[in-house]
């Protein structure tokens, strides 16, 4: 489905009812909107690792210039923009409140609506992401450290915003696999890559421009709404630390590390991040 927002159009799918029958009464079920990362994913990553169908209605939605949104100017490919296009999507399909699910730069976008928009959001999830552009150092840190001489080198191209084409992305992240998944398969890398939609142009503008300055730090307190943090104990992007920071600076923030996952913890350990995700919002007043 798309909708026309703002000055672009937006693909967005939604799975389960929003009203459900049981007995003799229709229960709501609360709107979950689910954000991709990169910048430069799509949501299909989503579609087989949330099913939560039965708890809450999940819309999901593409970010601009990413998966089936359209393209548009590529300078508009912004952090603020993409927060906006959240509250129009929003306002668009006539919801009052909404739960989110930011994932990684998802997660990123999900703290500036909280910031922004605190009266609209019941629940919040954050999962694998940073506060702030401090993400980056660290990363860089960690892979001249630790990467091989080939993570070194496709890294080159992510942390100056250089990529110029879809084969030198697709080399980045299977070059990558194995740090952003504990249990990362060659073959399903593979099954993924074709079935996701990915831009490299809105992946450039992230790292080579907005995500270098980002910082919602000091603005984290303001967030009111129930809030979940997971991270991966061995999150090399999106290190742990930087959840423990948002889960210390949220005032009703609960922090959840799973001790085997890295950055892909809905893939590592995808029943007990599941089942985390089921209990929070079940029992989490919104």
């Amino acid at each position: 489905m798309y909708a026309h927002v703002r000055d672009t159009v937006l693909y967005f799918d939604i799975d389960g009812m929003g009203l459900t029958p049981q007995g003799g009464q229709m229960v709501e079920r609360p709107p979950l909107f689910l954000l991709h990362g990169g910048p430069g994913g799509d949501h299909s990553g989503f579609k087989s690792t949330h099913p939560l169908r039965d708890l809450a209605q999940l819309i999901f939605l593409d970010h601009r210039g990413c998966g089936r949104s359209d393209e548009g100017d590529a300078a508009t490919y912004t952090l603020d923009n993409n927060i906006e296009d959240l509250e129009a999507l929003r306002a668009h399909l006539g919801l009052d409140r909404i739960c989110l699910l930011g994932s990684s730069y998802g997660g990123m976008v999900a703290q500036g609506y909280a910031i922004r928009y605190p009266h609209r959001v019941s629940n919040l999830i954050l999962v694998c992401t940073a506060p702030s552009f401090r993400f980056i150092h660290d990363a860089r840190t960690f892979i001249t450290e630790h990467g091989t001489p080939d993570q070194q080198r496709v890294c080159g191209w992510l942390w100056e915003g250089a990529f110029s084409s879809m084969e030198q992305l697709h080399e980045y992240y299977r070059t990558m696999g194995p740090l952003y998944s504990r249990n990362w398969d060659a073959v399903e890398f593979e099954a993924v890559w074709h079935r996701t939609r990915r831009s490299f142009v809105a992946l450039n503008r992230g790292f080579g421009d907005f995500l270098r300055t980002f910082d919602f730090t000091e603005q984290l307190s303001q967030i009111p709404c129930p809030t979940l943090v997971i991270a991966g104990a061995h999150d090399w992007i999106c290190a742990p630390h930087h959840s423990q920071l948002i889960a210390r600076l949220i005032p009703r923030a609960q922090l959840k590390i799973f001790a085997r996952s890295g950055h892909s913890v809905s893939s590592d350990e995808n029943e007990l991040y599941l089942q985390a995700i089921r209990g929070f919002l079940t029992y989490a007043p919104g």
